[in-house]
């Protein structure tokens, strides 16, 4: 039983809304893509944490955008953990699954036993809209605050687009019997569907007078809210994970009585946009003395993929724009 349920909804986002209280919502899984983002990287425990978040949260996130390229979202700190950045890039087609990849950089001697949200110290969260090509990106911004990156993402989402957002995620190392522990990660989220929200003329009742729930929505709706988020509240840590409870199973138990409808679940996995192509791109703004200083003394210049690991290796005159070959070796031809 286990495994049939495996098989059916990991690595999956499955879209819902309740009809009762108009309000939307998804239930991720993610068990192979975050087992191959963690494995690729010996992170510590409080690493290996907060990057499983940033994956779920970017699962979640990334289908309710009309997206045509690529979702990010990015945590930027003073503290022992430096950067957690995770990318969701949407179907390039309707049977096509999304890709996702994360990835985190931090000073192993700054670690210590606090909650890895604290290790993060002051920064901010942030969420950028790439809709590719011609089209200009988007970037909003919010400071870190409430305890997690999931409080974070619930103020961005009260704060510049005025809806109501609640997420409940878990993650950990799982053993199911004859496998070895694996990673796997589960969470739901609730939003309000859009409408009129009220809006606070003089900031909310958050901490650093961040807009909450409760400054947007009034009278019926706020009931609805605060009813969802209750019976939210009642979730379980293997519920969330998985794989013994189904997303369907797990939306009846919670919300039978606000009458969930659920749509069509989004396959995600795991997946890079790094190339040597767009390695050399990124190092044509180098001067050929400046490719002089990256070249190793075996007389290449090389590169890692901070988020998949790939190795790339190039010879210097190649890079730059004033390389003389071109990628192949060949001559380049005198423009002049």
């Amino acid at each position: 039983m286990h495994k049939i349920n495996q098989i059916a909804w990991d690595d999956t986002v499955l879209p819902f809304q309740l009809d009762r209280s108009d309000i939307r919502g998804r239930v991720a899984r993610l068990d192979g893509v975050l087992d191959h983002i963690l494995t690729r990287h010996d992170y510590p425990a409080p690493v290996s944490a907060l990057v499983a978040e940033l994956a779920l949260l970017t699962a979640l996130i990334g289908p309710m955008i009309k997206l045509r390229w690529k979702l990010s979202l990015q945590v930027r700190g003073n503290g022992a953990i430096r950067t957690l950045a995770a990318d969701y890039y949407a179907p390039v087609d309707d049977d096509a699954p999304a890709r996702i990849r994360a990835w985190a950089s931090f000073d192993g001697d700054r670690l210590d036993a606090r909650a890895p949200f604290e290790q993060i110290g002051e920064g901010y969260f942030a969420i950028l809209i790439d809709q590719g090509a011609g089209n200009m990106p988007y970037q909003g911004i919010t400071p870190l605050a409430g305890g997690s990156l999931s409080a974070c993402a619930q103020t961005y989402f009260a704060q510049s687009e005025q809806l109501p957002t609640r997420f409940q995620l878990a993650s950990g190392l799982s053993r199911q019997a004859g496998n070895a522990p694996a990673w796997r990660a589960g969470g739901v989220m609730l939003q309000t569907l859009p409408a009129q929200p009220h809006s606070p003329a003089e900031g909310g009742s958050g901490e650093g007078g961040l807009i909450e729930a409760a400054d947007i929505l009034q009278g019926a709706e706020s009931e609805d809210w605060n009813r969802a988020n209750l019976l939210l509240d009642t979730v379980e840590t293997l519920e969330l994970i998985g794989p013994s409870v189904g997303p369907t199973d797990l939306l009846l138990r919670l919300f039978h009585e606000e009458e969930p409808r659920v749509y069509d679940a989004q396959r995600v996995e795991f997946g890079c946009s790094c190339t040597a192509d767009r390695v050399r791109d990124t190092l044509s703004i180098y001067s050929a003395k400046d490719i002089a200083h990256m070249t190793t003394p075996e007389g290449i210049v090389t590169a890692d993929c901070q988020f998949c690991g790939a190795h790339y290796e190039f010879d210097p005159q190649s890079l730059g724009f004033e390389a003389t070959v071109d990628a192949t070796g060949n001559p380049l031809t005198d423009q002049a």
